[in-house]
């Protein structure tokens, strides 16, 4: 196992997608820059099995699957309007 592998990277993208939700930041956003780092890499990324942190088509699915829960948790701290991240 690699000291920074693929499921590190899936755990971190579930806490911060939690966290943004928490703090009021709208985490739907978060897979909207991981779809603009795909269009900037150009398709010059190494296949998923060659690298520790996932593809992000992968990235993208699994934070559009976890937004349910972002927001839920999110709810629990009374957060049910969300602020926009702005156009980077």
């Amino acid at each position: 196992m690699l000291p920074f592998s693929r499921s590190h990277e899936t755990q971190a993208d579930k806490i911060g997608l939690i966290l943004m939700a928490v703090a009021g930041y709208n985490p739907e956003e978060a897979p909207e820059l991981w779809k603009r780092m795909e269009a900037a890499s150009g398709g010059n990324a190494p296949p998923e099995f060659l690298s520790t942190h996932p593809a992000n088509a992968s990235r993208i699915e699994n934070l559009n699957s976890l937004i349910p829960q972002a927001k839920a948790e999110a709810k629990k701290f009374g957060v049910t309007d969300y602020r926009p991240l702005g156009k980077y």
